[in-house]
C-alpha cells in the first residue's frame, strides 16, 4: 500500500452528498451559527444547513474562504442562505457581535462549534502561545458562544434548539504529540454535558466525534506528524491515520456535516449531553 492509493484532496461537495430532513424548525426564519465556516467541516456544515432551508451565519477569520462557502451554497442550489460574518474567535467582542448578528437574522436555535486548529509537538516542546491559541479557539470560544446564544434559544416560542460541538476521537483517547488538541476536545465533553444539564430538555447539547477527515487541516498534519515522529508520510497515513481504524477510508466533510444536521433535527431529540461517535472503529476496537 502507498499514499498514492489515497486521494488526499478534499472532495468536491455536491447536493447529492447532503442529508436533507423534514423538520418544522428547518425553515428560513430559523438561524444557525457555524464557526470555522470558511473551509473543511465548517464549510460543509454551513452548506448542509442551508440545504435544509435554514438561515446560516457562517463565522470565520478567513473572509475569502467565507465567500467561497456562500458560492458553494449557491452552487448546490441550497434553499437557505449563508450570511458570512468575519469573526476572530479569540476576540470576545467579535464573538458577541457574531451572536448578535445571528439573533437579528431570525430565531437563533442552533450553534455548530466547528472551528479548530492543530499543532504537532510533544508536551515538553509545546509552545505555550500555541497552547493558549488552540484552547481559545476550541474551548473558550465554544463556551462563550454557548453563553451568549443560550438566552436567544430560550427566548424562541418553544425554547427548542441545540448546540453541537465538534469533538474528535481525541476527545475519547490520547495519542502522542497533540496535547493541546486532546485537552481541548476532552474539555468539550464537559461543556456539552453542562449545556445539556442546563437546557431543561428542549435546549440540547451534543458533540460529534470522528476520525481523520479529508480537510486542509488534516492534510497539513501529515508532513508535521512525519517530521515529529521520524517516519515517512506514507507511514503516517497507513499506520497513524488509518492503522487502527476498521473502516479503511477517511470521512468527507459532508459526511460529518450530515451528523450535525441529524443532531439538530427533531430526529435527534434524545441526543442530549451525548456524543455521536462515527470513527470507523478507532476507539472501540483494538488489535
Amino acid at each position: 500500500m502507498s499514499t498514492d492509493e489515497f486521494d488526499l484532496r478534499e472532495p468536491e461537495l455536491t447536493a447529492a452528498d447532503l442529508l436533507v430532513l423534514d423538520d418544522e424548525h428547518f425553515a428560513p426564519e430559523t438561524v444557525a451559527i457555524v464557526t470555522g465556516a470558511a473551509s473543511g467541516i465548517g464549510r460543509a456544515t454551513a452548506v448542509a444547513l442551508a440545504a435544509n432551508g435554514l438561515t446560516v451565519v457562517g463565522a470565520d477569520i478567513d473572509e475569502d474562504g467565507l465567500d467561497g462557502t456562500v458560492e458553494l451554497a449557491d452552487d448546490v442550489d441550497a434553499p437557505g442562505t449563508v450570511h458570512p460574518v468575519p469573526t476572530d474567535l479569540t476576540d470576545e467582542d467579535a464573538v458577541e457581535a457574531m451572536v448578535d448578528a445571528a439573533a437579528e437574522a431570525g430565531d437563533l436555535r442552533y450553534v455548530a462549534n466547528v472551528a479548530g486548529m492543530q499543532h504537532i509537538a510533544s508536551i515538553p516542546d509545546f509552545p505555550m502561545a500555541k497552547y493558549d491559541l488552540l484552547l481559545d479557539i476550541m474551548l473558550r470560544a465554544p463556551f462563550l458562544t454557548a453563553k451568549l446564544a443560550m438566552p436567544h434559544i430560550r427566548a424562541t416560542d418553544d425554547g427548542v434548539g441545540a448546540i453541537g460541538n465538534m469533538s474528535s476521537v481525541h476527545g475519547h483517547y490520547a495519542t502522542q504529540d497533540k496535547p493541546a488538541y486532546i485537552t481541548a476536545k476532552h474539555g468539550l465533553t464537559g461543556l456539552t454535558r453542562a449545556i445539556a444539564a442546563e437546557g431543561e430538555g428542549t435546549l440540547r447539547g451534543f458533540s460529534v466525534s470522528v476520525g481523520y477527515v479529508l480537510t486542509p487541516l488534516m492534510v497539513n498534519q501529515i508532513e508535521d506528524t512525519a517530521e515529529e515522529r521520524g517516519i515517512s508520510e506514507q507511514e503516517v497515513v497507513e499506520d497513524v491515520m488509518l492503522g487502527q481504524a476498521r473502516t479503511k477510508e477517511m470521512m468527507t466533510p459532508a459526511e460529518v456535516a450530515n451528523l450535525f444536521v441529524f443532531g439538530f433535527s427533531s430526529h435527534g431529540k434524545h441526543l442530549n449531553g451525548g456524543d455521536m461517535l462515527h470513527d470507523g472503529g478507532y476507539t472501540t476496537t483494538y488489535e
